[in-house]
């Protein structure tokens, strides 16, 4: 008996489909798939060592400030033409500390901007990952829309073989005509490419989102070998269009970026206006050196040295000042640049937040329709079956299940489109911009949002009601 129900068992297991885990392939959540995109991204990862290059060039320009320890040495030997008493080799070496004592300001700016040129790096990282997060997010939602429209149309396909096949049967046994059988033949053959189509765009869903990840296809491999979990579900969210505009305009990193330009600019105009003035350096050192003339002393010498050394340019060409006229023409540029980024970012704003409203009004509108679509099904099968309705009644309510559904996919999709967009565009978490939720009774909004999250989960049947 244990024989059998083991045997029972193995059969059992090998029937059921297995899961993507039991397959070894990764199934992630939608914050398990940002978490691998802002690991694995590569415009992340370029983002990363641009940060990084930024840091060396601080180091670099923080030698300005530190003593400096060079070496250098000469050794020649000449031939003369006529006969002398001076030694015909001299060499010379020397082991010098210098330090800078003043600059006019140079060194002060080339670390400032150095440190700015960080800041900048770092903005442009943190607006790399909103936008790769935003990116992943809307491809997570699509490759999920696109799994129930493939579902949807699956449903539909069956439901339209098996009214293909009923009208086969009567058609058989003398009940209907031909045309009725024709009919179904059509709208068959109808759905069918919506069928391939909808798979089709699922497989490039996946594509789009193992870029995202920087994931590699294997060579002969058609889809990468990653799952997701979830549901395309719709979550209430209650921005204010003011509070978004105000946030993106203080959090952005954008901005912030054009800002650090103008920063950046206003530290070049002292460092070039730097070389107007004295530079003062002092040193001091350890010299070995040969002396030439054998009347003055042994050829072999040596001894420390110390001074100062100062260079001034009293004037070089105009060329302190053109490199000055050009930073003046930057910042201005960088200051236009500012105010268009903040258009672009209030723009951003206003039309995610627009979208999101729209989507809203749509998928309130279509999750109702579903329900009126589905009973307008099977109203039309009980009347075909009292002989009140014709065959032509059925089509039409089966496609316009199949529509009113495939909408409100595409409007939950839109939703959580315009929700990331809008997650970006302020810089901000979703749960964040839920501003409105504060005004609201926390226990009646979550259960209106589990209940409109339930209806709007894609159907099973296209006979579920």
């Amino acid at each position: 008996m244990r024989f059998k129900f083991a045997a029972i068992s193995v059969l059992i297991a090998a029937a059921l489909p297995a899961s993507p885990r039991a397959l070894g392939v990764p199934a992630y959540t939608i914050e398990q798939a940002v978490a691998v995109a802002q690991e694995h991204n590569p415009d992340i990862l370029i983002a990363c060592k641009k940060v990084l290059a930024a840091r060396g060039g601080f180091i670099e320009a923080r030698s300005g400030f530190l003593p400096s320890l060079t070496s250098n040495g000469l050794y020649d030997k000449r031939q003369t033409q006529s006969e002398t008493s001076l030694r015909q080799e001299d060499y010379n070496a020397i082991l010098k500390l210098e330090q800078n004592l003043y600059t006019g300001g140079a060194v002060t700016s080339q670390v400032a901007i150095a440190q700015l040129n960080i800041a900048k790096a770092n903005c442009d990282l943190q607006e790399i990952v909103s936008r790769v997060t935003m990116d992943v997010r809307i491809a997570f939602n699509e490759l999920l829309l696109n799994r129930a429209k493939v579902h949807v149309r699956e449903d539909s396909v069956r439901v339209l073989e098996e009214e293909l096949k009923n009208q086969q049967e009567q058609l058989s046994a003398g009940i209907v005509s031909k045309l009725n059988v024709e009919r179904a033949e059509v709208a068959l053959g109808n759905e069918r490419p919506e069928l391939f189509n909808a798979q089709t765009e699922l497989r490039n869903s996946y594509l789009r989102l193992a870029e995202l990840f920087g994931t590699d296809l294997r060579a002969g491999a058609q889809a990468p070998r990653f799952e997701i979990a979830g549901e395309l579900q719709y979550r209430p969210s209650h921005a204010d269009l003011n509070d978004c505009l105000a946030r993106a305009d203080v959090n952005r990193p954008v901005i912030k970026a054009r800002q650090r330009d103008i920063e950046i600019e206003d530290r070049q105009y002292v460092l070039d206006r730097s070389a107007m003035r004295p530079h003062i350096r002092a040193f001091s050192g350890y010299e070995v050196y040969s002396e030439r003339d054998p009347a003055v002393g042994q050829e072999f010498n040596y001894g420390g040295i110390v001074g100062i050394n100062a260079t001034w340019n009293i004037f070089d060409g105009f060329a302190t000042k053109g490199r000055m006229q050009a930073t003046r023409a930057r910042r201005e540029a960088a200051v236009e640049a500012l105010a268009a980024a903040q258009r672009s970012v209030a723009s951003e704003v206003r039309s995610a937040f627009f979208d999101l409203q729209q989507a809203e009004r749509v998928l309130e509108t279509e999750t109702k329709n579903v329900q009126t679509a589905d009973e307008a099904l099977e109203m039309a099968k009980g009347n075909l079956a009292a002989g009140l309705g014709t065959q032509l009644d059925i089509l039409q309510a089966a496609s316009d299940v199949t529509r009113t559904r495939t909408t409100r996919l595409s409007a939950i999709y839109l939703h959580n489109v315009a929700l990331a967009r809008l997650a970006h565009a302020c810089a901000s978490s979703a749960e964040a911009l839920d501003f409105g939720s504060q005004f609201k009774n926390v226990k009646k909004e979550n259960r209106n949002a589990a209940q409109v999250s339930d209806v709007a989960k894609p159907p099973e049947k296209m006979s579920q009601r």
